[in-house]
């Protein structure tokens, strides 16, 4: 049986780029030491020098994923919510469900100032992914810090779309106006 060969440095950083830059999808920490035949924490730094360098990787609660500059939402816009933990699937199965992406989660920290974290969800499969992270992890939600306030990047194909969210977090008593 033939040993699989330790990639090296540069070299394994390299063979990441292209296996992130052809994937459509984000690829684990795991999945990608696996490849590479070395641990997870050699991955994470490896990721590390890789955005140090300005490569666009982004870290989601799926997997590392290179941001394809031609693949992105015409439109972006910023809202305002507030919810109990409770009520987090809801509110990102409803934006996913009319099509939108949800980038990111963001709230204002009353000694760290602004945190945002990336979320990249676009469908339910990845909604339960991320909320099974949470429960598997016992983490918290950033919003459980500011009494449930936070807001979100919303990405869509059109501002009618993202109007629509709004409006459909705006009956269900989620939106901040």
């Amino acid at each position: 049986m033939l040993e699989k060969k330790k990639l090296l440095g540069e070299e394994r950083r390299s063979h990441l780029l292209e296996i992130l830059r052809s994937s459509k999808k984000p690829i684990t920490g795991t999945e990608l030491s696996r490849i590479s035949n070395v641990s997870r924490q050699v991955i994470v730094g490896d990721i590390t020098l890789l955005k140090a360098k300005n490569e666009p990787i982004i870290a989601t609660s799926q997997g590392y994923l290179y941001f394809q500059a031609g693949e992105t939402q015409q439109c972006e816009r910023t809202i305002a919510c507030q919810h109990g933990p409770e009520r987090t699937e809801e509110e990102l199965n409803m934006l996913v469900d009319l099509g939108i992406i949800v980038k990111d989660v963001k709230i204002e920290h009353p000694v760290y100032g602004d945190l945002t974290a990336s979320i990249m969800v676009s469908t339910r499969k990845e909604v339960r992914q991320f909320m099974q992270q949470i429960t598997d992890t016992g983490a918290a939600f950033l919003s459980q810090l500011t009494e449930g306030i936070h807001l979100h990047t919303l990405a869509a194909s059109s501002e009618e779309l993202l109007d629509e969210a709004e409006e459909t977090l705006r009956k269900e008593g989620i939106l901040i106006t």
